[in-house]
């Protein structure tokens, strides 16, 4: 028993400050309404807060804090993209991740585990050798590795997959890891709500308010609310919100299924992805092996889980880890991606003045966390898109600029 529950218990009741200060009513006036209590939009009203002075933020949650996509994933975080563009962004989040413990004061349990991405033909060969020359150039620890490493690194994996899909190799990136996802959210909300920035959760949006082709306010069921800017970061939630402006977009909403074992001991201590396969598994802190495939097959604005999701996973997970076959699933759900024609995300300003979009990640959203809400802040505050964040512009598709990120991003997570 901890020293602190026994103090707890022996003084007959709790005196340690709120995690989150209570909520009041809603202010007239806010400088900018995060729409979205997510990672992306909790982190973005910490940045404004804490970097720019921009304190008269409001955080609009329709469910709970971390209750959306943030809390549906599965929590690796890497950068071993194909795109320059991708791989600078995303490496800038790893090494933001790698001292968010400290900055936030809460332990994330930041764990770099190393990531292999199998490659089962030589033409999986060839993307793998080039994405680590990408890699690579940019200063990203990514390599090529054979199967002899693949075999020591991964216990009782069956480099053959059962005769069907033998492994060839894989790109290996050490910096590849996990991270609780909970607590990133919870971090960053504690963190945001300290330098002023008003969260209110079961707060929803029902309409955006504009004049002069700008944003000037924000309708919700507890009443109107006048800003001047607003970050929409609701991922497969986005076109509701764009939808209330007018605004087109490419996205499409495609369900992204996971599910977790009971706890063992452990054994696996990396991260295994297969884009053949369409499965990718890691092992919690708590034992569990944490599961995923790719998104399912048709579009569909609902977080329902199926057994035939859970089927198809454990058919190909067993081709590649035979020895897990007698674990049970605990549980298993679905979160909303967002996805987009190049698979890369769409950030930045719009079309509407002040109006900002944080959205098109698919299934690559929660290891964006902290780079996303720093650059979508820095933006806001600039009012023009920053550096990082300029190739991703949702006008790359009528400029037929499109990033093509596909072939890091399809199943990798």
């Amino acid at each position: 028993m901890s020293w602190t529950l026994l103090k707890q218990g022996l003084s007959g009741g709790e005196h340690a400050p709120r995690f989150f200060p209570e909520a009041g009513p809603l202010a007239p006036h806010y400088d900018v309404v995060v729409i979205g209590g997510g990672g992306h939009g909790l982190a973005c009203a910490y940045y404004l807060a804490r970097e720019h002075g921009i304190r008269r933020v409001a955080v609009l949650e329709q469910g709970y804090l971390g209750g959306g996509n943030t809390a549906r994933n599965t929590t690796i975080v890497r950068s071993n993209y194909l795109t320059p563009e991708g791989v600078r962004f995303y490496d800038t989040s790893v090494r933001m991740f790698r001292t968010l413990s400290e900055e936030l004061d809460i332990n994330l349990f930041y764990s770099e585990r190393g990531h292999y991405t199998l490659a089962h033909s030589d033409e999986a060969m060839r993307i793998m050798r080039w994405r680590a020359e990408v890699n690579r150039h940019l200063g990203v620890d990514s390599r090529l590795a054979d199967r002899d490493e693949i075999a020591e690194a991964v216990p009782g994996i069956d480099l053959d997959c059962g005769g069907r899909h033998p492994v060839h190799g894989a790109l290996f990136h050490g910096p590849g890891a996990v991270v609780r996802h909970d607590a990133v959210a919870w971090g960053y909300a504690r963190a945001a709500a300290a330098h002023g920035v008003e969260i209110h959760q079961q707060t929803r949006v029902t309409g955006l308010r504009t004049a002069g082709g700008r944003i000037t306010g924000v309708v919700t069921d507890r009443g109107a609310i006048a800003c001047g800017a607003v970050v929409s970061a609701v991922a497969g939630s986005t076109p509701a919100i764009t939808d209330m402006l007018g605004l087109d977009t490419p996205i499409e909403i495609y369900p992204l299924q996971a599910c977790v074992t009971e706890p063992v001991k452990p054994f696996l201590d990396t991260i295994v992805v297969s884009g053949s396969l369409h499965v990718y598994v890691s092992q919690s802190a708590r034992g569990e092996l944490v599961m995923g495939a790719a998104v399912d097959p048709a579009v569909l604005h609902a977080t329902r889980s199926t057994f035939g999701f859970v089927e198809g996973l454990a058919d190909r997970l067993l081709d590649l880890l035979p020895r897990v076959g007698r674990l049970r699933v605990l549980r298993q759900w679905a979160g909303m991606a967002d996805m987009t024609p190049d698979f890369a995300p769409i950030m930045g300003t719009t079309p509407v003045d002040g109006f900002h979009l944080d959205a098109g990640w698919g299934t690559w959203g929660f290891k964006a966390t902290p780079v996303s809400g720093w650059t979508m802040a820095a933006t806001v505050a600039a009012g023009r898109n920053h550096a990082l964040i300029t190739p991703f512009g949702l006008d790359r598709f009528g400029a037929f600029a499109l990033v093509g990120e596909k072939g890091a991003a399809s199943v990798g997570h």
